[in-house]
């Protein structure tokens, strides 16, 4: 005979309505990298070998093989936001009439979304001011040369050992460093370095890092505007020096979920 008090134990369990299901919504993973045609645009440059050889070629497929685990349904780039240029690079890769470049753009992203049969491929980025020679100024007229000083070469010498890293290593591995939760940090941590450098009413390096999270906070936007469906999956590509920053934005953003290289990776 059961008992009265498991029976209304039992009844209250079947009165539990289920957990309601979490809708699917959209996924953005922000693939940080370094400029693998030496391009020279930034303050601190790494140098890269040759991604056209052979031996960098066999580790792009393979970098390529762990980026379709993500299955994106859209791949966006590091190029002006509205530009044609890229689009028009892919469809002419995609009819045989394009050689890709040594441009991570041609080799990652051109590549990855053929490999994918996506329709196109979207260029999200947007300039910015980055008043560096306003804080290198105001360093030099505050006697504060010495501590700007040191802290352009702690940046340079991070960038040294990146490219020490590269060069004893594969691709996937030296991105899986580059894009890890702690690379990511130190980026960011990296700019709060500028904020000492000014005073009321010439706030130098505060505005620098304003500027910077102006210009990131915009690209978001347009990455953000890709997305039509909960089923979105869009793979962001752009230089390394954005990573954290974009990822911030991703992380922030309740309407999207974050994905990173380390989750295909399973690291």
């Amino acid at each position: 005979m059961l008992r009265p008090l498991f029976i209304a134990v039992c009844t209250a369990a079947l009165l539990v309505p289920p957990a309601p299901q979490v809708p699917p919504q959209p996924q953005i993973l922000i693939l940080g990298t370094f400029h693998m045609a030496n391009p020279g645009r930034d303050v601190h440059n790494m140098e890269a070998d040759d991604v056209l050889s052979q031996k960098r070629q066999a580790e792009m497929a393979e970098l390529l093989d762990v980026l379709e685990r993500f299955g994106p349904t859209k791949v966006a780039v590091e190029s002006a936001v509205g530009s044609r240029t890229v689009g028009e690079r892919y469809r002419a890769y995609r009819a045989g009439d394009y050689t890709l470049t040594r441009n991570e753009t041609d080799q990652i992203g051109l590549r990855l979304a053929a490999a994918l049969d996506l329709d196109t491929v979207y260029p999200v980025d947007v300039d910015g001011e980055f008043p560096f020679y306003r804080v290198q100024n105001w360093a030099v007229a505050n006697e504060r040369q010495e501590a700007f000083d040191s802290l352009q070469a702690e940046t340079g010498a991070a960038v040294a050992r990146q490219g020490e890293y590269l060069r004893t290593h594969t691709l996937l591995e030296t991105l899986a460093r580059m894009n890890s939760d702690s690379a990511a940090a130190a980026g960011v941590a990296s700019y709060y370095g500028f904020v000492p450098f000014g005073q009321p009413y010439e706030y130098a390096g505060p505005d620098l890092l304003a500027r910077w999270f102006e210009r990131n906070v915009r690209i978001y936007h347009n990455i953000r505007a890709l997305v039509d469906s909960p089923d979105d999956r869009i793979l962001v590509l752009y230089g390394a020096g954005h990573l954290g920053w974009l990822r911030q934005n991703v992380r922030d953003d309740p309407a999207v979920d974050l994905r990173t290289l380390g989750d295909l990776m399973g690291v």
